[in-house]
């Protein structure tokens, strides 16, 4: 979709991520970031695995897939807990109307993940560093949204 401002947004139905969290051993929360690869947009910044939703897709199924995906994260092992809209945007000039849903979801432990051709690294991130990262802007303008909305979200192992 492009916006009124000629902005382009991926995704025909909207976009989704994953914002898997896991105990670190010492028992602090972790989330998993994907290092996005060098030739995507936004290259070289750290994201969430996430992409376009399908037409028949919820945000939470596009987001598991996406995961699946991106991070060889298996659906079976994760337990989606909220979702958050957490851009959206609309065109005046053709009525589309286009968001990004930030679905967040806890594992029993920090995974193992494999990353595909649009990550150059997977990493788990102790929450209180996420924000020393160079981060996408789009995840970087809702990170402290997702810290508040997380936090009233007790972490289940």
């Amino acid at each position: 979709m492009i916006s009124d401002t000629g902005a382009h947004y991926w995704g025909r139905h909207g976009a989704a991520g994953l914002l898997l969290r896991a105990l670190r051993s010492d028992g602090t929360p972790a989330v998993l970031l994907q290092h996005r690869a060098a030739w995507s947009h936004q290259g070289g910044t750290w994201g969430l695995p996430g992409g376009a939703r399908d037409s028949h897709e919820t945000a939470e199924q596009a987001a598991m897939r996406e995961a699946h995906e991106e991070a060889g994260l298996p659906a079976d092992q994760l337990t989606v807990r909220f979702s958050v809209i957490t851009a959206e945007v609309g065109s005046t000039a053709t009525g589309a109307h286009w968001s990004y849903t930030t679905v967040i979801a806890d594992a029993p432990a920090l995974l193992a993940t494999v990353p595909n051709r649009e990550s150059s690294e997977l990493r788990w991130v102790a929450e209180d560093d996420v924000a020393d990262l160079p981060l996408h802007p789009g995840f970087a303008a809702s990170w402290q949204r997702l810290r508040d909305v997380t936090a009233s979200i007790p972490l289940t192992p």
